[in-house]
This record gives structure tokens, sequence and C-alpha cells, in this order.
């Protein structure tokens, strides 16, 4: 078998780096097109792409016939890598071709077609795209099926396009010039700028300008409501206002608030420049929806909100009107004019279809009674988005006119049938206009909320849900700021401009996982549902209502249900089967395993499969999380007939983060590497895995060790070998004759991992072993001395070699580690100094000095005992991961991930000091 650079090693630090770094970019990027949830890196997926196509070195012995040629050759080919995967590269023709030459020759001239089954956001069809394959793109979903239609379908339709629009093509005179869809984007731009003029003549009076205090015309950026509802005191019965906060602006020198006045039974609201008083910040108590009426300071129980909500009598009172000034926001106070206007509009067409109840990601789970889709716009909100929508199609019937004009094909064809011509073109406009209206409604309805250190709209979809929103921000498209049409139309144009330019054709269905599709022989990359983690279906909906309007005469067959289907999506949702955890199970286990046995049927014997998993360490820990999710992942996969050749984390989230505030090591996604398992493989007993898997498992994990992956990487990296074993079993029977489930082998797998460490344990000197054992015990804490005493004579030292060496604290009677600002950071010869303390002295003067300060620490070191360092930090890394001391854990982590960089610097050192030789060295 020809293994594959991803079967092998990975220059994993960079491409987590690189997919990290993606989140800081936005525009232009692909992601910020259309909103979907839980994206692969663009970075990730162009990774796993390219090193599943390429061999690695070992596979071709004739070539490479020592190790120190197979590396030689693998550190070229991480080179191409580490290039291929940084956002600046994305389009460089000279990277991709140095990266298509290699999957050419490794393919024989002859590329495979890539399919991703679950396309999502369609980060893996792009790359696959980009890389010169074929990419067939299927998902249920409509929304995610246009997304794809708009990466990597159309696109190449009309790649390499002059713009058609009769502005572009009076200054450019017929110029053909045009790369890639940077024409397309052109002719969105022009069109989308048509219909925000046509869409202001017809309700711009719906979005009055205001005057300022020196009585100059400004336009707004939103107006800030607050929902109200009667007080329940009868005595009072004012209208109260559920405000979260009266804070507009924290910008210092720009700061404001509102002022809610009381007078007689009524509040009016008054907008004050400079801090808000502390006392006046919020009316909202703690948690939940309980508020404080503002005039006889009634305390509402959150029942009597919630059933405000449900009995529809809730209304909304303007609070503040935020403008555009020379220098920044204007908050001015309300005025009767502006809400009264806002009053005024009723929209001709309300998206009427009901939310899914039972959905706790949406807003109507929390309880206040909103039931349908449009209840979530205010009418002003419902105007805007409506007239924007029904101008889709005459945007795109200009654009066809304009494509005739230009000397298009007018050949009547439409764009879902495959269509080139003029009416395809103007109707590919049209998706991308709507696009623009779907990014709008994350910015346009009344669960946007204002957000004060930022002066800007918070959008609906902050996270992977719609959060009940008190006080909410009504944006103005027409405006030039936060949340404006012009903003959508520039983050579109930008996202074409950035697609492959190549005109490769990418195929895109709506299409079930576990249906046969009919393709065979081709390659796999694919990013399913976890379990019950997010239910797409259900949130797409929100988007889908706004698509379908605009685009379901472009499109019938795509838009022909009024919601999202929901029934096949293979997601174990409880709601789904009234209530039974049991049978969502049994349904997500059941579809996950066809859509394997689906993907073992379409794969190439010579090229693996790739699989995502969010993998998160809990799951290993929570007994239930674990069975439900990662093993359903890998009982699928194994028993559809793969094997499991390598695990490798895809981490995306900015260095130090995850492990700095507590949460999972590793945040992000697995990505699980599988071969079709022979037909004739054999079983084998529990005894004979366990012997192969200690065999198998230890010179992984020194591989491992050696390539320098970071610790926080280990022990999910090591699954890969370790389930390897297990996997490439037709079965692996326990005693009593039953087969052994995937928890037990994982179980197994773990265990051998600890006695590996554990074994590492015997190169380190006696006092770094004493410190491993105190250390795992009571970290940097006190223990009694006689405790110590003992545990020191049992490594063969004493407490009083340790204290001298600058290890320990002993004092009446109470021992303790040194902590990194405690010990000497002289650096020592090696015959004086313990690992342990040349590691503490390491990763201290990381912490505090940086690179070359190490380097000095190796330098003067021994270099056996500066891996061992090394080594050490692996082991006090799993320790403190463990234990939950995640600071700790990071400190260690961060020293194995700059080790490469400490190395070299300690080399450059050694190449400046001038050897001395004595009289008795060889002549030269």
């Amino acid at each position: 078998m020809v293994k594959k650079l991803i079967e092998v090693a990975l220059p994993l630090e960079k491409i987590n780096a690189e997919a990290a770094r993606e989140k800081s970019i936005r525009h232009g990027h692909p992601s910020t097109l259309h909103l979907w949830w839980a994206r692969r890196p663009l970075a990730a997926a162009r990774a796993v792409i390219w090193s599943s196509l390429v061999d690695d070195p070992s596979s071709h012995p004739e070539k490479f016939p020592t190790e120190e040629e197979q590396n030689k050759e693998r550190q070229r080919l991480f080179r191409i890598l580490e290039k291929l995967v940084e956002w600046e590269n994305s389009n460089d023709e000279e990277v991709l071709n140095a990266a298509k030459a290699e999957i050419m020759k490794s393919t024989g001239g002859n590329p495979p077609a890539l399919l991703d089954p679950f396309a999502g956001g369609g980060a893996i069809p792009l790359e696959a795209q980009r890389l010169g394959l074929e990419a067939h793109a299927h998902d249920l979903n409509p929304v995610a099926v246009m997304i794809n239609k708009a990466m990597i379908e159309i696109p190449p339709r009309f790649s390499g396009m002059s713009p058609v629009n009769p502005e572009d093509q009076k200054s450019l005179g017929g110029n053909t010039g045009w790369k890639g869809a940077a024409g397309l984007a052109a002719d969105v731009r022009y069109y989308g700028e048509w219909m925000k003029q046509e869409a202001f003549k017809r309700i711009g009076h719906l979005y009055p300008t205001v005057k300022d205090e020196q009585g100059r015309e400004r336009t707004v950026i939103a107006w800030i409501w607050a929902r109200t509802v009667k007080c329940p005191n009868p005595a009072c019965s004012c209208q109260m206002p559920l405000v979260s906060t009266f804070v507009l602006s924290k910008k210092k020198g720009s700061e404001a608030w509102i002022d809610p006045v009381i007078e007689d039974n009524t509040i009016k609201y008054v907008v004050r420049k400079g801090k808000c008083p502390k006392e006046k910040e919020t009316i909202k108590q703690g948690k939940g929806g309980s508020f404080k009426c503002l005039h006889c300071g009634s305390v509402t129980e959150k029942s009597y909100i919630h059933d405000a909500f449900i009995n529809h009598e809730v209304s909304a009172s303007l609070l503040a009107i935020v403008a555009e000034g020379d220098k920044g926001r204007l908050y001015l106070s309300p005025n009767d004019e502006h809400k009264r206007i806002a009053e005024s509009a009723v929209s001709e067409w309300e998206p009427t279809e009901d939310m899914n109840t039972d959905c706790t990601d949406l807003v109507s789970g929390r309880g206040y009674g909103i039931t349908q889709w449009k209840e979530l716009f205010t009418q002003r909100q419902l105007t805007a988005l409506t007239t924007f929508s029904d101008l889709v199609s005459e945007a795109q019937k200009s654009a066809e006119n304009g494509a005739i004009a230009c000397g298009m094909n007018d050949d009547g064809v439409s764009l879902a049938d495959g269509g080139t011509g003029a009416k395809a073109y103007g109707e590919a406009v049209g998706v991308y206009l709507a696009f623009v209206i779907d990014k709008l409604t994350d910015y346009h309805s009344s669960m946007c909320s204002w957000n004060p250190p930022r002066d800007g709209l918070r959008n609906t979809f902050g996270r992977q849900a719609i959060p009940m929103v008190w006080d909410y921000a009504e944006g103005n498209p027409f405006s030039g700021s936060s949340g404006c049409f012009d903003n959508m139309i520039e983050w579109v144009e930008k996202c074409l401009n950035e697609l492959p330019t190549d005109p490769i054709n990418g195929i895109v269905k709506q299409f079930d996982a576990q249906s046969d599709s009919g393709l065979r022989n081709i390659m796999v990359s694919t990013d399913p549902p976890y379990y019950d983690n997010i239910s797409y279906a259900d949130l797409s909906d929100y988007f889908y209502i706004w698509m379908r309007q605009s685009l379901k005469h472009t499109f019938p067959k795509l838009f022909r249900t009024m919601l999202v289907p929901k029934a096949e999506e293979l997601v174990a949702t409880a709601y789904r089967f009234d209530g039974s955890k049991q049978k969502a199970k049994e349904f997500f286990e059941d579809g996950m395993y066809h859509t394997c046995q689906q993907l073992y049927l379409y794969a190439r014997e010579d090229i693996p499969v790739t699989v995502y998993y969010a993998y998160k360490q809990s799951e290993i820990e929570d007994e239930t999380a674990a069975s439900s999710g990662w093993e359903t992942m890998l009982s699928s996969i194994i028993n559809a007939g793969f094997s499991i050749t390598g695990t490798w984390p895809m981490r995306t989230e900015k260095p130090g983060r995850t492990i700095g505030n507590g949460a999972n090591a590793l945040s992000s996604s697995i990505v699980l590497v599988c071969r079709k398992r022979p037909s004739d493989s054999q079983g084998t007993t529990r005894r004979g895995f366990t012997n192969e898997l200690r065999r198998e498992l230890r010179s992984a994990l020194s591989k491992l060790q050696s390539s320098n992956i970071a610790p926080v990487d280990l022990a999910q990296s090591a699954i890969g070998p370790g389930i390897g074993v297990f996997s490439k079993y037709k079965q692996v029977l326990e005693a009593d004759g039953t087969p052994m489930t995937v928890r037990t082998a994982l179980q197994i797998i773990n265990q051998e991992l600890d006695v590996f460490f554990n074994e590492q344990d015997g190169v380190l000197d006696r006092e770094s072993r004493f410190c491993v054992d105190l250390f795992t015990q009571y970290a940097f804490g006190e223990m009694k001395f006689g405790e110590a005493d003992t545990l020191a004579r049992a490594k063969n030292t004493s407490v009083d070699t340790m204290k001298a060496q600058g290890i320990l604290h002993a004092e009446k009677g109470i021992v303790r580690l040194l902590t990194r600002d405690e010990i000497p950071m002289e650096v020592r010869s090696h015959d004086k100094r313990s690992t342990w303390l040349l590691m503490q002295q390491l990763t201290h003067a990381l912490e505090t000095k940086g690179i070359m300060e190490c380097a000095n620490f190796v330098f003067e070191a021994d270099a056996s005992q500066a891996e061992y360092a090394k080594s050490l930090a692996y082991r006090l890394y799993t320790i403190c991961e463990r234990k939950g001391w995640n600071q700790e854990a990071y400190a260690y982590n961060n020293l194995v991930v700059a080790w490469p960089e400490i190395q070299s610097a300690a080399a450059d050192i050694r190449a400046t000091v001038p050897h001395q030789y004595s009289f008795f060295d060889e002549e030269e």
C-alpha cells in the first residue's frame, strides 16, 4: 500500500496556526459570503486534501532508500504545504502550481474527483476545486446547497467574463481581461446599488433623517427600542421598559447613556453625554426576565414577563436615536415623529411559517411566545426586507438584458438547468443579491442589540442560537454604517473576487448522504453532523424564508418546501422522537452507519477517506457523551469496513485561548484518516490486540514526540495508531468470545498511553523522578517533611540534596517544589543540574525573556539532557491536563511548540562561539 503524507506526518503546528489566524480574516474570506455554523477553516481543509493525495516518501524506497533521505524529501513537501495553507497564498499561482504538480505526480496525472456528502458551508469542496479537483458538494439543506452553488458551481460557468452593466461597459470599452469571478462581482455591485436606490424610492420615507443639536440633517444609523409591559402594581400600571442596559457608548470621550425621566405616570427618555451612573446602568434583575419598575420600584416575576409575551401584551418604546456624525456616532433623544413613522410601516408580505418551538436553539424555546418567524422582525424591517427581496427578480432581469446587449447567447436556459447564457447570467447575479438580503436579515431583526463598547449593531446570530433580546436596535439599511445594505454588498463582492480563478466546474446537489449518489472511485472528505450538537435545519429556516422569497422562481425544485426539510436531517434530537433520547440515538447511529457504508462504496482503494469530528476531551471523561458522539463515529466507520490509519487534531482557536481559559484542550476537530479494510482481514483476541498495540503505540508516540507535536495534540494524535490496530482486524474477541467494543478499545489505548509516559520517567535522574511524583500529588503545594523524606529515600536521593540544587523549599517541617519564579536562573553546567531544574528554567525563560534566553540554557546543557527536558514537558503537560491545571499545562505546551526555534537559536550560538584547540588536537 502506498502511504500518503497524511498517514505518516504533517506540519501540524503551522496548519493549526494558519487555521486559527483565519478567524481574524474577514473581508474576502468565503465564510463571509453567507452565514453558516461551525465551518471548517480553509487552511485545514486545504492541508487535509493535499496531504491525502501526495505520497509519503517512505512509499518510494527506490527513490529514497534511507530514512535520512525520506526525512529530507518529507521536509521539502512540508515547505510546499506550509506555503499552501497561508491565507495570502490562496490564489497565488506559483504556490498553487507547485502544490498541484505534487498531486499530479502522486496520482499519475489523473487526480480523483472529490465528494463531500455533508458540504454545509462548503470549505472542503471549495478547497478541492482550488487544488484542481472536480468537486462534488451534497447536502440536504437548501441553504447549504445554495452556499455551495455560489462558491463552486456558478463562478466557473462565467469565469473570465467582463461585467455587462452599462457603467463598466462604458469605462472598459468591452475589455475581456477579467479574471475569475471579478466581472460577475462587478455586476453584483452595480445591480445591488440599483436595488438600493430603487428601494429607497419606494420606502425611503420610513427612514427619516434626524437633526443634531445644531439643527443639521443627519442620517440615522439605528433606533434603540425597549420592549415594555404594564407594571404589575395596580397602583402604578405604567409601561415599564425591559432594558438590559441604558448605556449607549463606552468609548472614551464619547460616552453616552439614556436617562429615564419619570413624568406623572409615564417615562420619558433623554440621552445624556458622559459616563452612565452605575445605579442607572440597568433595571434588569439578574439572569432571565425579571425587571424593576422605574416608577414604583416593583420587581416583576419571570412568569409575569413570560405571560405578557404569550398573551401579546408587549409594546415598544423608542429610547434613543443613533446618527452619523462628523467624527463618530451621535446619540440623540427620541422624538414622537420618528416613533410615528416607524409604527406606520405595514409590510405587504410576512413569513407566517411556524418556528419549531421544540428546538432549544431557537428563541421560542426560551418561552416567550414567539411562534412564527415574522415575530422576530418589526413591521418596518419586514417592509424593507420584502421590498429588497421583490427587487431581486427585477435586478436579475436587468442583468439578463445587459448580457444580451453585450452579445451573450440568449438561449433561455435557466441557471438551475445548467445554463450559461444571458438568462442564466441574470439569475446568477440574482443569487448573490439574494445573499446580500440574507446577510441583511442577520442585522435587521428585533433580536439585534446595540453594542456600547463597539458603537455598532450586534447581529442576530452572535452564536449558534437566537437569544432573547430585551432592548433592541433597529438599523437603517440606507445608512453608510453598521449593518447597512452597502456593507452587505461589499462583503459579497469581495468574496467573489477571492474565489478560485481556474474554471473547474463544481457539481452541487441536494442529496441525502445515506442514499447512493452513483459516484464511484472518488476521493471522500467530509465534516458530518456531531450527534445532537446543532440543529442546522431549524436554525437555517431563518435565512431560508428570505432566500426562498428571492429565488423560488430561479430554483423551484430546491425551494419547493415552505421550510427546510428536517425529518431526514442526521441529528440526534429527542424532540423529533416524542422526547425519546434512545430513539434519537438509534436514529443517528443507524443513519451514520448507512452513510459510512455509502462512503465505502464511493472511495478509491488508493486514497484515504478523511472525516472531521468535533472532538472534545470531556467526551472521554463523560461516558454518556462518549458513547453518543465520539464512539458512535468510530464505530460507524469501523463497522462499515474501514480501518483508521491516522488521527490529526485540527485546532482553530488562537494560541493559548482554550487552555488559558480553562476550556477543553482541544476545541475544534480531529481528522480521522481511513482506508478500506481488506476483505480477507482476520480477527484477533484481546491479548493479541493488546500486545500489538504496545509495540505499535510506543513506536508511534516516539515518532510523534520527535516530530515535535504539541503536547495538547499528542493524546489525540495517538488515538490514530491505537485505533488503527483495533480497526485493522475484522473483530477483536474478548475472553468470553464477545466482540470488543470501541469504548473498551479506547480505554485500553488510554491505559497504554499512561504506561508509555510513566516509562519515560525511567530515563530521568533520581531528583527529577522525585519531583514528578511530588508534582503529581501536590503541584507546587506543601507536604510534610516526613512524607517528602520517605519519597526521596525511595528515589535514592535526599531532601537536603534537592534543596541545595535549588529545586525544593524545605523549612519548619514543610517541603514544597519551588515555583518557576523562585528557582535559580543562572546557567549551570549539566553535571550540576537535574533535568527537572533545566526544564523549569527553560519554561520560565520562555515565559519571561523568550527564545534566545532558552537557547542559552540549551547551549550549556548536554544534548541528551535537553531532549529529556523536552520529554519531561510532555509528561508534565499530561499530568496538568488531567488535573485541570490549565495555566500550568499551557506553559509546558508552549515550551515544546517553541522547541525547534530554541534548538535553531542554540545552534547559532554554537556557530559563533570559537573552539579552543588543545596541544593534543590533531592537525587539520
